[in-house]
């Protein structure tokens, strides 16, 4: 049987009186690499942005492992935070420092190895991301691709057990999205880690998918939960059935 990792509870989601979400249960399983998918203006990435702790639920919680993070105390939540991986849209590195330099970062405050045991774990983790031998580039000196896939080394330092990705292929050309969607599968698989991933890209969707949320902007509310490829075939919502059998050509807007 499987362990619920994250748990949706009752979560309403609102910017002042302005809803975006509400009603919100689902479990997200160890282990999961799970898609929060929907249309344009859903809320996908304002709902990543409350599992990170960024943003305060209307009503409604988030657990983790079974905890509540936002009844937690601060030290308890600071402790959860540090067992996620987080790598966003853009990348997120900082283009003054080497990617040794980016990778090294959390574990400069986060742990105490010494100078040389913390070379050894920045080899390895650009290594896992096929970065070997590129510590000393900066990001201004390596295609996009290779970008995002320094950033996920930096996500993976500190051997987090839940990953977060916000729109991970974005920008990214076909070839080099579905060379990081294995990526990602490779990582999930070696470490154990739980992934939650917010995209709208339909091969990213079907290649590495376990479980799913679609979230509706008319009823704002979720309308669909399971395996995207059931829900595709097999969705009593027709708007679920059309997202996921369009074009992947097809542009979708960026959420809120």
């Amino acid at each position: 049987m499987s362990e619920a990792h994250i748990t949706v509870n009752n979560l309403t989601m609102a910017y002042g009186t302005r809803l975006i979400q509400k009603d919100l249960n689902f479990d997200i399983n160890r282990g999961d690499i799970f898609v929060i998918m929907g249309g344009s203006g859903c809320g996908k990435s304002t709902l990543l942005k409350h599992m990170l702790g960024l943003l305060s639920p209307a009503a409604g919680d988030i657990s983790y492992a079974g905890r509540s993070f936002f009844t937690a105390s601060d030290e308890e939540r600071e402790v959860m935070r540090r067992g996620w991986g987080i790598t966003y849209q853009s990348g997120g590195l900082f283009s003054a420092m080497t990617l040794a330099e980016n990778v090294e970062l959390p574990l400069q405050l986060y742990t105490r190895h010494s100078a040389a045991d913390r070379a050894d774990i920045i080899a390895y983790k650009l290594a896992l991301v096929g970065l070997d031998g590129y510590q000393n580039y900066y990001p201004s000196e390596i295609s996009g691709g290779m970008r995002k896939r320094a950033a996920l080394a930096r996500a993976i330092a500190l051997d987090p057990d839940i990953l977060f990705f916000d729109e991970p292929s974005a920008g990214l050309d076909p070839i080099s999205s579905s060379l990081l969607d294995q990526l990602i599968v490779q990582l999930q698989q070696s470490t154990g880690a739980t992934v939650v991933m917010v995209t709208h890209e339909l091969p990213s969707i079907f290649a590495i998918a376990t479980n799913s949320v679609y979230l509706d902007a008319v009823s704002k509310t979720m309308i669909a939960y399971g395996d995207p490829r059931t829900l595709r075939d097999h969705s009593d919502q027709p708007v679920v059935r059309q997202f996921l059998a369009r074009e992947a050509s097809a542009p979708i807007e960026e959420s809120l």
